[in-house]
């Protein structure tokens, strides 16, 4: 079991998943919030009859899953809606990332959140024993996406925009792992972080 918990965030097109990746080659468990927000919903779990309770039928595709597409501008257009959402998924998702964690067999465990600044920070994830920041310059990060994702500016600033700011998400941060050089870079900076955590698991 692992008792070191490690929050990993950061904004759209960070590198926040290559950073995740880097610390799975060095034998860490990663618990993905959004792998555990997709089995909160999943056809027959209890999240997704709530979800229909609070919504209707009608937030349901015809094989029973969850209309994805129309939830997501639903609660885009209705900040009602998208409270009564989170209220129904994020608790499952802590509750998720906690037990995987602290189960992990590795010296330290990561617990990947995006959107941890906007969901509570700190306060909303106290079982944190450090908050790890991926962070890229805005252009950086615009250029990126608009390449990822075959998106126009617009758009992706607009994606950009609707995250917490640097600022905010610098608050929450005990480390931060700049992230725009080359692919070896990032790597080079997660192998010094990983030497950090493990010291800290192994007091």
């Amino acid at each position: 079991m692992s008792d070191v918990i490690i929050g990993l965030t950061g904004g759209v097109a960070s590198g926040k998943s290559l950073a995740e990746a880097c610390f799975r080659a060095l034998g860490i468990v990663v618990a993905d919030a959004d792998a555990a927000a997709r089995d909160a919903l999943a056809v027959g779990s209890p999240g997704l009859a709530e979800v229909v309770a609070t919504f209707g039928p009608q937030v349901l595709t015809q094989d029973g899953q969850i209309d994805r597409a129309a939830m997501r501008r639903r609660i885009f257009a209705d900040p009602t809606a998208k409270a009564q959402l989170e209220a129904i998924v994020h608790p499952r998702v802590r509750t998720a990332l906690h037990d995987a964690c602290r189960n992990a067999e590795s010296p330290y465990a990561i617990a990947s959140i995006p959107l941890l600044a906007e969901s509570g920070g700190r306060s909303a994830y106290p079982w944190l024993h450090r908050i790890l920041l991926v962070e890229a310059d805005a252009a950086l990060r615009l250029k990126r996406l608009c390449q990822r994702d075959g998106i126009d500016i617009d758009l992706a600033q607009r994606m950009l925009q609707a995250q917490a700011s640097h600022r905010e998400r610098l608050a929450i941060a005990d480390d931060v792992l700049r992230n725009e050089g080359s692919p070896d870079a990032l790597a080079a900076g997660v192998a010094r972080l990983d030497r950090l955590y493990r010291r800290l698991a192994a007091r």
